[in-house]
């Protein structure tokens, strides 16, 4: 996983965003799930820090690989989520601004 100690410290910061997953188990999550926890869920500081861990061309590339793969896993992005990201990276990630 690319930035493993800055995703695992953003996991351990937001540690209840991960509420269903056991604490011993939080270390292995996919980065696909912790975007997606962090952007239906996480407090726009939380928003923050995983795009500028990730950068804005790669958390762009592992959200629309997820809304992508099915409709099963674009329908785990709530509505507004799904709508508020798809417009901030038509209108950001083109710009490369963080």
């Amino acid at each position: 996983m690319h930035h493993y100690t800055e995703i695992k410290k953003l996991i351990n910061q937001n540690s209840h965003l991960f509420w269903f997953v056991p604490d011993d188990q939080k270390k292995n999550l996919s980065i696909a799930v912790v975007l997606e926890t962090i952007f239906n869920y996480g407090d726009i500081n939380a928003v923050r820090n995983l795009i500028k861990i990730l950068g804005i061309e790669q958390a762009e590339k592992i959200f629309n690989e997820q809304i992508a793969a099915s409709n099963r896993r674009k329908g785990n992005f709530h509505e507004l989520t799904l709508n508020f990201f798809k417009e901030f990276f038509n209108h950001y990630a083109s710009r490369n601004i963080q």
